[in-house]
Formats: structure tokens, C-alpha cells, sequence
């Protein structure tokens, strides 16, 4: 019987531990499939970790490395190369090694620090054969940054994610070129200072509103057609243009990796496809917690490690047996705001509700009610969904809440 399990070892995992330390728990085991420590942050060699938290500009190892050296001065155990197979309901964890074959671990808690992954070609039924030169943005930066590989010379990028606008520079440095980044919404989904950093420092051209309708050649990639999509996104044939290329890298979207979370039959939210949890990100299942990328996909790995802070903490309290839900007040939105974090509330203390909106709005005001009651509203001269939002509830806004409804008022 082990007191706390962390399943991922990236930043999420490590704050966890630290946290769960920090708060009394010895009894920690960090159960991390790669060979090292960091997750996604090992291949994520620019700059721009850590202001939040430190103050400073670090790449993404040396933010992964800062967690892990407390991890290593904190004696918190860990196995690596270690594969999570299985998650039972009274938090019974099936997993394996090439040292101790298959073993079985039964903990007091669970945090689930699985990250999440990038979606595939085959989710978006584009038009064409499978030739070599598609790759995700993720898989092209692992190829680059920790491999030594260029993945091709002429690239057309599908999608505006983060790691997208990143592996525009990235190519571009590399000595690629870069034809275009093309966005199926009006709106990037990207940061506002990646689109500034990676395409306009560069002169790499962003086409809103524009999709990949074919690929072509058999063997290797030859060319992409892209053409611009109508208010439904559906495209508009008269706007098909070819453009020759080598490389196709998609960013289009991440899912986290909840497998382990529905074989615990934890519940999950549609919109984040992560667990619906509470404030202290204890999800469904008693015991079980959730944090960073595996729960909701963030911007900044900084929000990643305070998330998982709260949650390292909250399951170090339910070890001690320290944790009493007194409320049940759930959060809903009206659409324009697409979900928060959490989705609901059991304790009566100051919540900080992280929420992304689902397009572009300026002067607005993010309203908070309790039925018709008007509880909290705050002003943002802009609010954009690749930029996650967050608003601080008080305790005594909650005193006599019983459901509290999330909306956004264009000014």
C-alpha cells in the first residue's frame, strides 16, 4: 500500500510530488514512462517557461530540470521507463517495466499526470494517399530538437496551435521554408506573443479561415491543396490553391490521454475531454486527482505547475483524511465561455476558475451569477480562446451559492 501514486513524470507530476511533500506525505511514487523526467518539456528547447514562476525566461528543459532537482534533493521515489496499463476504481494500478515485468501497486491516492497528445491525420478525412512528409508539429519538434533530423525542406503547416506557430520558427531557422500557416477558424489558437515571435519576425504568412483540401503524391508528399472555408467551414472550390511542398505538420488539436481515467470510470467533460473535477481537482472517484494537460490542454507550463500544486496538496489531505466537502455548487456557461475548471465546487473557500471562450470578443465583461443574483463581474479589453482566462471567486461570494452560472457580455 503506497500513500500517493503520481502517474507522468513531466511538470505536472513533479509539482504534484513536491507539493504532496511539502504538505507531509514521505509515502510519493512517480510512475514516468519515458527513460528521464520532464515529459514534453525535454524536446521544447525555446525559451519563454518560467516567468510566472520564477521571474525568469527558461527553456523548457531547464524549467523541467528546476522541478527535478527538488524531486532528487526530496528523495521522492520514482521509476522511469515504466508503463501504466491499468487504473481500477479503488485505485489498484496495473503497470510495467523491463526490471520487474508486470506488478501490481494499491494507493491511498491517485493524481493523474498523463499530459495529453497531438490529433492525427486520420481524425481530419483529408482528400489524398498516405505519402511520407506528414508528420504532427510534436513529432517534427521531437525530430529536430532531440534527434538531429530535418524533416523537410518546403513545409506547409495545417493549424495554429502553440506547437504549430513554434515549428514555423523552428523549420525557418533550421533552414526550411516555410509556405504558409493555414487555420481552419478565423482566429488563431495560438498565443498572441507566438504569433508575434514565430510568423511576423519571420514573414511567415497566417491564412485565416483556410484548410488542406488534398494531399498529393504517393511516395513522398508533392504539394498541398488548401483552399478558404465559408462561414461553415466548408471550402469554397473557387479559392483552391496548389502550392508544391515536402512536409505537411499538422496542429491541429490535443487530446489528453484519459484512458486510464475511463477504465477508473471517472467521469469526463465533453468540452475539455478531461475529468470533471472540483477546486481541488479531485475528480469523480474519491482519491483520484487530475492536473495539468491531462485535464484541460493549458498555454503556459507555469499554470500547468500551480494546477498541480492544488492538487498534490488536496491529495495529501485526503491521505491524512483532513478533506470534508460541505457544498455542491456546480458551474455552467453559456456557450460563449465553452467550460471552466473546475466544474464544481465542494468547499467554501476562495476558488480561482480557470475558463477559455470560443472566439474573439473585445470589451467585455465576464459575469458570474447565482441564479438571477449578480455574485462577481470583471472587465477584459480582450478575451481570445487561445488565451485561457481565469477569475478568483471569494469565499464569502459562495457562502449562500448553490449554483453558480458563467457568462460573457459584450460591452
Amino acid at each position: 500500500m503506497r500513500d500517493l501514486v503520481i502517474i507522468g513524470g513531466g511538470p505536472a507530476g513533479m509539482s504534484a510530488a513536491i507539493a504532496a511533500y511539502e504538505s507531509g506525505i514521505r509515502d510519493i511514487l512517480i510512475l514516468e514512462r519515458d527513460a528521464q523526467l520532464g515529459g514534453i518539456l525535454q524536446q521544447c528547447i525555446h525559451n519563454g517557461f518560467g516567468l510566472h514562476n520564477f521571474g525568469e525566461e527558461l527553456t523548457g528543459p531547464e524549467y523541467a530540470w528546476k522541478y527535478e532537482k527538488q524531486v532528487r534533493q526530496l528523495g521522492i521515489e520514482r521509476k522511469l521507463n515504466t508503463m501504466v496499463l491499468d487504473l481500477t476504481e479503488d485505485k489498484v494500478i496495473t503497470a510495467t517495466n523491463s526490471e520487474e515485468g508486470i506488478f501490481q501497486i494499491q494507493a491511498k491516492a491517485v493524481i493523474l499526470a498523463m499530459g495529453c497528445r497531438e490529433r492525427s491525420k486520420g481524425a481530419l478525412n483529408i482528400a489524398g494517399s498516405r505519402p511520407a512528409g506528414i508528420f504532427s508539429a510534436g513529432t517534427a519538434q521531437k525530430f529536430i530538437n532531440m534527434k538531429g533530423y530535418l524533416p523537410g525542406k518546403n513545409v506547409v503547416i495545417l493549424g495554429s496551435g502553440d506547437i504549430g506557430l513554434i515549428m514555423a520558427r523552428r523549420m525557418t531557422l533550421e533552414g526550411a521554408k516555410v509556405h504558409a500557416v493555414c487555420e481552419l477558424m478565423p482566429y488563431s489558437g495560438g498565443l498572441a506573443r507566438n504569433i508575434a515571435q514565430c510568423l511576423d519576425d519571420f514573414g511567415i504568412e497566417l491564412k485565416l479561415s483556410h484548410t488542406v483540401v488534398e494531399i498529393h503524391g504517393k511516395d513522398r508528399v508533392e504539394g498541398v491543396t488548401i483552399a478558404k472555408v465559408d462561414e461553415n467551414r466548408k471550402p469554397i472550390a473557387a479559392t483552391r490553391e496548389y502550392i508544391p511542398c515536402d512536409t505537411l505538420l499538422l496542429s491541429v488539436g490535443l487530446i489528453p490521454e484519459n484512458e486510464l481515467s475511463k477504465a477508473a470510470n471517472v467521469n469526463l467533460c465533453r468540452t475539455t475531454n478531461g475529468a470533471v473535477v472540483d477546486q481541488d481537482r479531485q475528480t469523480s472517484v474519491p482519491g483520484i486527482f487530475a492536473c495539468g494537460n491531462v485535464l484541460h490542454v493549458h498555454d503556459l507550463v507555469d499554470f500547468v505547475s500551480q494546477e498541480a500544486e492544488i492538487a498534490g496538496k488536496a491529495a495529501a489531505e485526503y491521505v491524512n483524511q483532513v478533506q470534508e466537502a460541505s457544498a455542491n455548487i456546480p458551474l455552467t456557461t453559456d456557450g460563449k465561455i465553452r467550460y471552466t475548471v473546475p466544474q464544481v465546487i465542494t468547499k467554501k473557500k476562495d476558488v480561482t476558475v480557470y475558463f477559455r471562450v470560443g472566439d474573439i470578443y473585445k470589451n467585455v465583461k465576464i459575469n458570474v451569477f447565482d441564479g438571477e443574483k449578480l455574485v462577481l463581474s470583471r472587465k477584459r479589453p480582450k478575451v481570445a480562446p487561445g488565451e485561457m482566462e481565469s477569475i478568483t471567486i471569494k469565499a464569502e461570494q459562495l457562502e449562500a451559492a448553490t449554483q453558480l452560472h458563467f457568462a460573457l457580455e459584450v460591452m
